[in-house]
């Protein structure tokens, strides 16, 4: 076999600095003292690093993404653009939106004061139980590091940090703070490790973070794997910063190549790591090492002082522009897949009374939960969607059909009001230890999140005051969701004064997605109570979550169901919209099932049997099982489409927009047919048994057929794919293939051109077929256009004795519509 050299896959970016400012960066650090130095290694607060005025060096700020840029504050106050999902933003295929989608993002985060965007998430789908699946880009190696490498370039092109994460194999979130992820180098390499690799060393990448699981034994933060291949081979010479509390210790996460500790100011460095120093335990030139990062970092994002940011600032975005971008990204991304006699597009023309039936289609679910949400400026559900693209040319009715959202709901709009203020919305006092106010504040809604927030860690306790009124006469239930000290008054009396405890081992999941109390009020109509919540805080607490909540009267879940079937049998079409909750995709957790929630499945069936014009709107961030997939006319998956999903899907539902969207992972029909699903650790231990067969890759080992596979996406035209040709390559050479394709079709339309090798009989262990380029193409009807495909020479090559080697010989190189259906083929000969 011949070796292949580990940087000839992919053309490298290394991205250095100038030598004028790398004397700047040399200057600033030998004019530090050791205890200068140190500080600047851990944050000065939640979401900032410490400034050092002495060299010229500001705080850098950073932010949470991937979707939206929150800033440093967490509600509704501060909103942010919110643009689609990640496995959404995978679903366009499409490099060139990515990096606009990068660009648009710089501008906000510029916007809100912030230098690095903690994001992309380039974990795989290693199993669709994983709770940030929404959040990631794919189950594919080479989809994710392209579609990453792109987010990359735009943030950057536009002076804003990207921090490709969380690295390495955090694939899920069941016990992520501990779990040992047990692994072999080749799967690491060729799996886990390639999408970061691409992003250091085809992106630039100014960053990555390091995860909190450990691999092999070792946890990330302290591991050699932040040396090597990411500096040593892949030339990365950015900032490697933990995930929050991720550092454990001193003198190892010291000697690794760990850059900076967040958050701050505590932490296991500062004065610890000063005395390692002293006592010769950690050499001062790896604290060199790190500060000397730090400040590339800053001279980068323009936080040195006397040097000119890497790139220019981006233009500022407005709201109409960043409200069209989230529009055309939502729709580039929705996949249609079941369209059963052309059933889509809807023909508004012939349309009267639609029918928009299920618990998402008049709020629907925009986004994840986690650290990755964001306050949107403004949500379009698909009842307002097709309400304004519809106007008044049919009319367009609702029924919720099933209730998925069980619990309280924060308070807000209507439904209270501020008692001192008067205005709509609740008001909070931050209170010290005898009682004494140290601020307050109205909000608008009951929902209340103080990260960092130096106030709310001063505070003793934090009160909400609100009047609420019933707008119908019924039980209602007002609580709280949250973890800690409650006490709750209604018109004077106590409802609850306990303590509640987290129902999750994971805190930021308790934090995230907390348990609930509740009592019952029985209010009549127009009624109005006042409320009080307190909730004493803990000492030395770093973030603060929780909300005033209320759950109101509605229908049985019968009524509901019967009052939808009446709806949609009157109906000439139906539209049912169903998904998941905020208690089901979040971080902190991973799924429990595959399943739609409540009696959602149930709901689609009871239409169907009604309206044979049924169309369903899947809103989830990663696979649901659809039991009743065949049973309807179409199927469009949504996944959490951002700010504008009601204008998207009613772009696509009535042809103004093509579904543009091919699946970046594998959905199921049923649970028990994945062939990688588990995420539990087995005594704090994950085993990646499957090696390097995941997603469709293990699918096709295992020769069972899931619902829709890994690449499918109808849209509104037809492809058939004419030829493929491909010369003989030499090892470490790209392969240029040549893909004929014809739109067989009666509308212009975009396909994309997948290409998959093979090689049953090589003398290494390969997966049965593996993703090895793809292009789009637009045509128009009976159009016929050459497609160019690039295979990168990383393509043929695999991992082992410690480097990557290639085997010469014939693979098989097949062209098609998914992972699945791959209706050409050509052999390549690899030669040495």
């Amino acid at each position: 076999m011949a070796v292949a050299d580990s940087h000839a896959a992919r053309p490298q970016k290394t991205d250095h600095l100038p030598e004028a400012v790398e004397r700047r960066v040399s200057d600033a650090l030998a004019a530090l003292s050791l205890e200068q130095k140190v500080r600047l290694l851990t944050g000065a607060d939640f979401w900032s690093t410490h400034p050092e005025p002495a060299i010229g060096l500001r705080r850098m700020v950073v932010s949470d993404g991937p979707v939206g840029v929150r800033g440093e504050r967490w509600d509704e106050r501060d909103p942010s653009v919110c643009l689609p999902s990640s496995t959404a933003l995978a679903a366009t295929w499409d490099e060139a939106l990515l990096e606009r989608v990068g660009a648009a993002l710089a501008s906000e985060a510029r916007r809100k004061g912030v230098d690095v965007v903690l994001g992309p998430t380039v974990n795989l789908h290693r199993s669709p139980l994983g709770g940030r699946h929404f959040e990631c880009f794919s189950e594919d190696p080479l989809l994710t590091g392209r579609l990453g490498a792109a987010y990359v370039r735009g943030l950057q092109a536009h002076g804003v940090g990207a921090t490709p994460k969380h690295y390495v194999a955090n694939d899920s979130e069941t016990e992520r703070f501990t779990v040992d992820v047990r692994v072999d180098e080749r799967t690491l390499r060729e799996l886990y490790l390639a999408p970061f690799e691409r992003m250091i060393t085809g992106a630039g990448a100014w960053l990555v973070m390091a995860s909190y699981n450990a691999v092999n034994g070792v946890t990330l933060t302290e591991s050699a794997l932040l040396a090597s291949p990411l500096e040593d081979e892949w030339g990365f010479d950015g900032v490697v910063v933990s995930d929050w509390t991720a550092t454990r210790s001193t003198e190892a996460a010291a000697r690794a190549a760990l850059d900076l500790a967040m958050p701050g100011p505590g932490g296991p460095w500062g004065a610890a790591l000063v005395a390692a120093v002293r006592r010769g335990a950690v050499p001062e030139k790896a604290i060199d090492d790190k500060v000397r990062r730090l400040l590339r970092l800053a001279a980068r994002v323009g936080a040195l002082e006397g040097v000119a940011p890497a790139a220019p600032a981006p233009a500022p975005l407005s709201s109409a522009e960043a409200g069209a971008l989230a529009r055309e990204a939502a729709a580039a991304g929705m996949v249609l897949v079941r369209n059963q006699g052309d059933a889509l597009p809807l023909d508004a023309a012939s349309l009267r009374r639609i029918a928009v039936i299920g618990p998402s289609a008049a709020a629907g679910r925009i986004q994840g939960g986690g650290s990755a949400s964001v306050h949107p400026h403004y949500a379009v559900s698909p009842l307002d969607g097709l309400r304004a693209a519809l106007g008044r040319r049919a009319e367009v009715l609702h029924a919720v059909g099933t209730r998925i959202h069980e619990g309280l709901v924060p308070v807000a709009g209507d439904q209270v009001v501020d008692p001192v203020s008067g205005q709509r919305g609740v008001h909070v006092r931050l209170l010290d230890a005898k009682g004494g106010v140290l601020h307050e504040e109205h909000r608008d809604v009951g929902r209340l999140t103080f990260i960092g927030d130096q106030r709310a860690n001063e505070a003793a306790a934090i009160e909400v005051t609100a009047r609420f009124r019933a707008a119908e006469a019924g039980l209602y239930r007002i609580g709280v969701a949250g973890v800690g000290v409650y006490r709750l008054t209604a018109g004077g009396q106590v409802l609850f004064d306990e303590v509640v405890l987290p129902d999750k081992d994971d805190m930021a999941a308790a934090l995230l997605a907390p348990p609930q109390r509740a009592a019952e009020l029985s209010l009549a109509a127009g009624q109005e109570i006042d409320l009080a919540l307190t909730h004493t805080v803990p000492v030395g607490t770093l973030a603060v979550a929780f909300s005033l909540g209320a759950e109101v009267p509605a229908l049985s879940d019968e009524e509901e169901l019967a009052r939808a079937v009446d709806l949609a049998r009157s109906a000439d079409v139906a539209i049912v919209v169903v998904g998941t909750t905020e208690a089901i995709e979040s971080e902190g957790f991973d799924r429990s099932t595959l399943g739609l929630p409540g009696r959602q499945d149930e709901l689609i069936r009871a239409v169907a049997a009604v309206s044979p014009r049924t169309i369903v709107l899947v809103n989830s961030g990663g696979p649901v099982t659809m039991p009743w997939r065949d049973e309807v006319a179409a199927v469009l998956l949504t996944w959490f489409p951002g700010q504008e999903f009601g204008a998207a899907a009613a772009d696509v539902l009535l042809g103004a927009v093509e579904p543009g969207g091919r699946l970046p992972t594998t959905w199921p029909a049923r649970a028990e047919d994945v062939p990688v699903l588990s995420t539990k650790p087995e005594n704090g231990k994950l085993v990646y048994a499957e090696g390097l067969h995941i997603g469709y890759r293990a699918w096709a080992r295992a020769g069972v057929t899931p619902a829709y596979p890994f690449g499918h996406g109808l849209g509104y035209t037809r492809w058939e794919i004419l030829d493929v040709e491909a010369p003989s390559v030499a090892a470490g050479a790209a392969l240029e293939a040549r893909v004929r394709v014809r739109n067989v079709g009666t509308r212009r339309g975009r396909h994309v051109v997948q290409l998959y090798l093979s090689r049953p009989d090589s003398e290494v262990e390969r997966p049965a077929l593996w993703l090895a380029g793809f292009a789009s193409v637009e045509a128009e009807p009976d159009q016929t256009v050459d497609v160019a495909v690039t295979v990168e020479p990383r393509a043929f090559a695999h991992w082992a004795a410690g480097r990557w080697q290639v085997e010469p010989g014939v693979y098989t190189l097949h062209a098609g519509h998914s992972a699945a259906v791959l209706t050409r083929q050509t052999a390549v000969h690899l030669h040495e």
